[in-house]
């Protein structure tokens, strides 16, 4: 299991979003998103696949705690928030 301190996580819509994204990648399992502490834990089949969710998030904008927090980022991360409430919960 790993798990990820993320940026701009701020409600169930953003958890929302996080969890369908990342689940989307194919190795990826057990996805599961902490509102309160920021963090995603999850299960990859190889590590190489760690660079493609860390990827993936920033596409969503949600970077890693230690990476560089842009305005586009902060932007991208409000639609995919707004994306998330609209959308139905993933399981």
């Amino acid at each position: 299991m790993y798990t990820i301190k993320i940026q701009n996580l701020k409600c169930g819509g953003c958890a929302n979003t996080v969890t369908r994204g990342i689940n989307s990648i194919k190795g990826v399992s057990d996805v599961s998103v902490s509102v309160e502490t920021s963090e995603i834990s999850f299960n990859i089949t190889t590590a190489d696949l760690l660079g493609s969710v860390k990827q993936k998030l920033i596409s969503l904008g949600y970077p890693e705690i230690s990476d560089c927090n842009s305005t586009i980022l902060k932007a991208k991360s409000f639609v995919s928030c707004a994306t998330g409430r609209v959308l139905p919960k993933s399981n």
